[in-house]
């Protein structure tokens, strides 16, 4: 017998209407347009404005669509996963909440939480209830809504963010679809790459909301010295170890945090940044869903057979690779 393989079968997206620009940014902290563009390479990123919106609210448009896109009925899905680090709630899942709003009754749904990596983490768990036959149909969702936890006052952390969601369908090939998977963690990095507050160790508190402790914390150059090496080591390792040339890579997939940090990796890895799926500069960090947003605007450029590393780095800290093969030419 043939090995199953999960293939990516159809990729959708949604990003808010709403834009928030650099100069916007510069309207609330003392930056300017140039200092965030030569340091990280976005214009501008969608932010979800509606009151009484979350998480979920992004993410269900795109499964609509994905959902007629590969003319898949509610009830034919067996599983739903979300990556995400800004839940609805703290329980139930945003997984859970997502199904209910678009009407899957028949299959079981979860969250997982990887930080930047968790799109990795999620089609890495997916894909093994694909190869074992325990599953067909595998929704895979990424949002985000970075803003609900972003401070606008914090002027290193502030022009980073934005909001999206990005949703892949999977299902079993014999020929395509997710070939390997590295994914590594060091707990260490939550110093320098957190939310303070909100978990069970620092509930929240009048004392922890006027500290401002339920926002990103980051150290950036710590964070930035870390993410180049360990996403550049592990592509580079997932070259080496199935014989991959420079020329033979279709696409590179990296998580948008910066792009210094995507041109690095690209540098390291010896291929063209033509080869390198880029939209850090519209969208910004939506951090779960960087890697399926760029799939989703690049669909038109894929062609069945493409290779394909898809690479990410997150705080806690968490990175990973997946080497995977196309499996449909888009129409």
């Amino acid at each position: 017998m043939r090995n199953i393989h999960a293939a990516i079968t159809g990729v959708t997206g949604y990003v808010p209407k709403d834009i928030l620009s650099n100069a916007d940014i510069e309207n609330l902290v003392d930056t300017t347009d140039e200092w965030i563009t030569t340091r990280t390479g976005i214009k501008e990123r969608r932010i979800l404005k509606e009151p009484g919106k979350g998480t979920s609210d992004m993410a269900v448009p795109a499964v609509e669509e994905l959902l007629r896109k590969t003319g898949t009925l509610p009830e034919e899905v067996d599983i739903l996963i979300c990556a995400t680090v800004t839940p609805d709630m703290q329980f139930p899942a945003t997984a859970n909440i997502i199904c209910d709003k678009v009407g899957i009754k028949n299959a079981y749904s979860f969250d997982i939480s990887a930080a930047c990596s968790g799109f990795l983490f999620l089609l890495t768990v997916a894909s093994k209830f694909i190869e074992t036959g325990s599953a067909k149909k595998i929704i895979c969702v990424g949002a985000d809504n970075m803003t609900s936890i972003t401070n606008y006052q914090d002027r290193s952390t502030c022009p980073l963010f934005g909001d999206g969601a990005g949703v892949v369908m999977l299902e079993p090939s014999e020929e395509y679809g997710i070939q390997d998977h590295l994914l590594k963690v060091d707990g260490s990095g939550r110093n320098f790459l957190y939310q303070k507050s909100g978990g069970s160790v620092s509930p929240a508190s009048h004392e922890t909301v006027e500290r401002r402790e339920h926002f990103v914390f980051q150290e950036g150059q710590t964070v930035f010295k870390v993410a180049v090496t360990k996403m550049a080591d592990i592509a580079v390792e997932m070259m080496e170890k199935h014989n991959i040339q420079s020329d033979d890579l279709t696409w590179l997939v990296p998580h948008q945090a910066n792009l210094r940090i995507i041109e690095a990796v690209a540098r390291r890895m010896g291929i063209k940044r033509e080869q390198v799926m880029i939209n850090i500069q519209k969208y910004g960090n939506t951090t779960d869903a960087t890697i399926p947003l760029c799939l989703w605007e690049y669909e038109d450029q894929l062609k069945k057979g493409d290779k394909l590393i898809l690479t990410a780095f997150g705080g806690g800290f968490t990175w990973g690779a997946i080497y995977l093969t196309w499996a449909y030419d888009s129409k």
